[in-house]
């Protein structure tokens, strides 16, 4: 995993996310797969940046969610770009659903647990704030009810 500076070719935000950075800074993250290896050093190449550091993704899919996330250094702005998502966060243990088609958007706040839901094969672009972002396994209903969240390490 590297971040690259002023990448000039076309890239696949699917595979090669983008780090906005302090200083408005762009950086692509080239080798960048969901492994605790590779999370790892990412967090570390990005530090400097603290609770301003985005990262910025597309996500395709069809079907459930398989975990909740929190992002606490910020909000997240989640975009459908095609087909239909449910984004649900838990509010205080009551689900809270926001469907959205393409071109819709939905802001998940500062700490707040969610999952998303994807209605047929659909993507989704998202812009996390990504320091210490946590991960909970989607067993039940309500990720509060879940212990042992893995480190932030683990987790973009």
């Amino acid at each position: 995993m590297r971040l690259v500076n002023h990448g000039r070719n076309a890239m696949d935000l699917r595979t090669t996310p983008v780090h906005l950075g302090l200083g408005s800074r762009a950086k692509p993250v080239e080798g960048f797969a969901w492994d605790p290896e590779v999370l790892r050093a990412y967090s570390a190449a990005v530090a400097a940046d603290g609770a301003e550091g985005r990262m910025v993704m597309i996500f395709d899919g069809d079907g459930l969610g398989d975990h909740w996330e929190s992002h606490p250094a910020g909000d997240e702005l989640v975009v459908c770009l095609s087909g239909s998502v449910t984004v649900t966060r838990d509010v205080d243990g009551v689900p809270d659903r926001v469907l959205l088609g393409p071109g819709e958007a939905t802001v998940n706040p500062t700490g707040v647990w969610h999952a998303v839901d994807m209605e047929g094969p659909s993507s989704i672009l998202s812009i996390t704030a990504a320091l210490g972002t946590e991960h909970r396994p989607r067993t039940d209903t309500h990720p509060t009810e879940r212990v042992g969240t893995p480190s932030t390490e683990e987790a973009p």
